[in-house]
């Protein structure tokens, strides 16, 4: 069915059956204290509220029949998908360059099966959602993302999660460059780094790569859709 969203930086009318959740890397790592970002020093005071924004809002997708796909960053505990010597990704991802600067921390940062690789416990995946691990910042990188959104008919992905700047404007980039049709929830993601990061995701979103939506909108929408018609 179709469903009218108040997008920026125009209205959009998208088809609900073609439609998921992205939900990128709403992991301890990412959002819990002692965390990757947290023992990294990167502020996450604003992880919270994003928990606490999406829970609702990822009810609301279920309930109107949207699929919703975690996406999941995770290394082997040997590190070996992490990228050789020839890879750029150890220089530059978090949980890499710790591990590797502080030693008593290696094996226990974004690693398969420990804490900090786990989907934060409000928002654990539900019976029916789709998880893909990943190992890079985009969620299309080497994983079975396109395959599977592809398998189920869907043209349309609304993102929200964590870092906004990172691998939620990563993914959301690959996805446009794959033809779909990106939607960011402003309220429902949170930047590593100064609020301008996140900002400037924004930008970029709504310039050139997609549409943009408050969470509240959202959920309106999709409950509205869910109402008996009379």
């Amino acid at each position: 069915m179709p469903l009218n969203l108040d997008t920026r930086p125009e209205p959009l009318t998208i088809d609900l059956a073609a439609t998921a959740v992205i939900v990128v890397d709403m992991q301890n790592a990412f959002a819990s204290p002692r965390g990757l970002l947290d023992l990294a020093g990167v502020d996450i005071s604003g992880a919270d509220a994003v928990v606490r924004t999406l829970a609702p809002l990822l009810d609301a997708a279920r309930g109107a029949g949207m699929p919703v796909v975690y996406l999941q960053t995770g290394y082997k505990p040997d590190l070996s998908n992490g990228g050789g010597p020839e890879s750029p990704n150890p220089r530059k991802e978090t949980a890499l360059c710790l591990m590797r600067a502080r030693p008593e921390l290696r094996g226990q940062l974004l690693v398969e099966g420990t804490w900090d690789f786990q989907i934060v416990d409000a928002l654990a995946p539900q019976p029916g959602d789709v998880v893909v691990l990943k190992t890079r910042y985009s969620g299309f990188a080497n994983t079975t993302l396109d395959a599977q959104l592809k398998a189920r008919g869907i043209r349309n992905l609304v993102f929200v999660g964590i870092a906004t700047n990172v691998c939620v404007e990563s993914t959301l980039r690959d996805a446009y460059f794959n033809e779909y049709w990106p939607i960011l929830v402003t309220d429902g993601a949170m930047q590593a780094g100064p609020p301008e990061a996140h900002a400037a995701t924004v930008f970029n979103v709504e310039s050139f790569f997609g549409w943009t939506i408050g969470a509240a909108a959202l959920v309106d929408a999709l409950n509205r859709s869910r109402a008996p018609r009379t």
